[in-house]
């Protein structure tokens, strides 16, 4: 665990959803030292047992798993979840489930291989988007008839955890927002390009962090536009941006599901996205907002001066029709309850 990211928040709404329908979920966290989850755990509504996981290769973590496996099924999130908690429950012979959340260029390396062997061991592959289903497939290699799709489901906006800090974005200013990491995926560096070509009363506003920063700072200084691009990190309550902003943009050279745009959406404010990966199962083009080509800094400019409020009004009633947590909370339930009676 390293906090909150966008598999956390998907864990943080579904685990209480799966309680709510009578099953007994029990979060099991494989905690990086170097990191402090205590925002997760706090926000965490079901029991969990933590496990520090200080090494990629831990032989004694492996062995507590298997002594301390006392469920009728694992489902795992994440790399190393993949590994200790897949081996662990093929020792006990559980029912295993592994979601898959993103369509990184690393998992067509050479860890396909271990992906491939990790599937294996699994009775379901779950994917979070029409489009990961098809790269799981098409470019990691894993057998079709084992991979399924289950959108994430989202009803309302994240909650706040505290009171956001003062900030420098004036009052009366246009904002464009985003939510992100950042790194060079989620394309921020082409959100600042296009800002170079908006009125000046624009602003960029990216929550998040990342190994990006510096480099984007610099972008923006270089650009001139240093003094209207604001990475404020994270921050306690999204959704008060969310209600600040104009324009959401999620310029993403590619993209699991893109979380924050379902957010964006469920708050009614317009988005713009790249055509790549999963974004187009959110954003219907023209209708509930706008697509754009990865890496066209003019194209993002042009959609964001088009944009208005009426893709907000539908995309937020799309989100509620699609994406509900309900809809993902059944398909997962009814997904255990399939495979409990296929082994029983």
């Amino acid at each position: 665990m390293r906090g909150i990211g966008g598999s956390e928040r998907h864990l943080l709404t579904l685990l209480p959803a799966l309680a709510a329908r009578g099953l007994d979920p029990v979060f099991v966290g494989l905690d990086d030292p170097a990191w402090d989850p205590r925002d997760f755990y706090d926000a965490l509504p079901v029991p969990a047992v933590r496990l520090k996981a200080p090494r990629d290769v831990d032989p004694i973590l492996l062995a507590r798993l298997v002594r301390g496996l006392r469920a009728d099924a694992v489902h795992t999130h994440l790399v190393h979840a993949d590994l200790y908690g897949g081996l662990a429950a093929r020792l006990r012979g559980t029912t295993l489930v592994s979601t898959k959340h993103n369509d990184d260029p690393f998992r067509t390396g050479s860890f396909r291989f271990v992906e491939r062997g990790l599937a294996r061991l699994t009775d379901r592959v779950v994917t979070i988007s029409d489009s990961l289903r098809r790269f799981t497939i098409d470019r990691v290699g894993v057998p079709a008839a084992k991979v399924e799709t289950i959108h994430y489901g989202l009803d309302e906006p994240p909650p706040a955890w505290g009171s956001n800090p003062p900030d420098r974005v004036p009052n009366d200013a246009r904002v464009i927002l985003s939510v992100s990491r950042l790194t060079q995926q989620k394309g921020i560096d082409i959100a600042i390009r296009a800002l170079a070509s908006l009125p000046k009363d624009t602003m960029l506003v990216v929550l998040g962090e990342g190994p990006k920063r510096d480099a984007l700072q610099s972008l923006a200084r270089d650009l001139g536009v240093e003094s209207r691009v604001f990475l404020l990190g994270r921050v306690p309550d999204v959704a008060a941006w969310m209600q600040r902003a104009s324009v959401y943009v999620q310029p993403s050279r590619w993209e699991g599901f893109g979380l924050a745009v379902l957010e964006a959406m469920v708050c009614g404010l317009p988005v713009v996205a790249t055509n790549v990966s999963s974004l187009p199962e959110l954003v219907v083009d023209g209708e509930t907002g706008l697509l754009v080509p990865p890496g066209d800094a003019a194209a993002l400019s042009a959609a964001i001066e088009r944009v208005g409020p009426g893709f907000g009004a539908a995309g937020r009633a799309r989100a509620h029709e699609t994406f509900s947590v309900g809809r993902m909370a059944d398909r997962t339930a009814a997904l255990y309850n399939a495979l409990l009676s296929a082994s029983s």
